[in-house]
């Protein structure tokens, strides 16, 4: 199994970006995906979710509204889009794949936000 996450980066406050998280090594079209953020002495916490099939969804409280979440089962991808940034959404941002009753990790992107 890997998970490769790309798209971070610095932005500014209200900004916009896209991570990507390219699957292999499994079957993902039969996987849920998650996206998940750590800030700096933080606990890793949940941002997204979404379903094998795409058509079910959920969000923390704190990006309802601002993050998408989508996947692309033909290019074993699934995306992040992340509207409306603000510097409290600086974080490392991980996809993680629950295949079997086991969760597989990337190994993370940094986005920062900050003028």
């Amino acid at each position: 199994v890997q998970l490769v996450e790309s798209g971070g980066g610095l932005v500014q406050p209200g900004g916009s970006l896209r991570l990507s998280c390219a699957a292999s090594g499994f079957t993902f079209r039969r996987a849920g995906m998650s996206w998940y953020r750590q800030a700096p002495g933080k606990v890793r916490e949940l941002v997204a979710g979404i379903v094998s099939t795409g058509g079910s969804t959920n969000y923390a409280d704190f990006v309802k509204g601002r993050f998408t979440i989508s996947r692309d089962n033909a290019k074993n991808t699934v995306y992040l889009q992340m509207n409306s940034l603000k510097p409290e959404d600086t974080a490392v941002y991980y996809c993680k794949a629950y295949i079997s009753s086991n969760d597989y990790w990337g190994q993370g992107t940094q986005v920062t936000v900050s003028s």
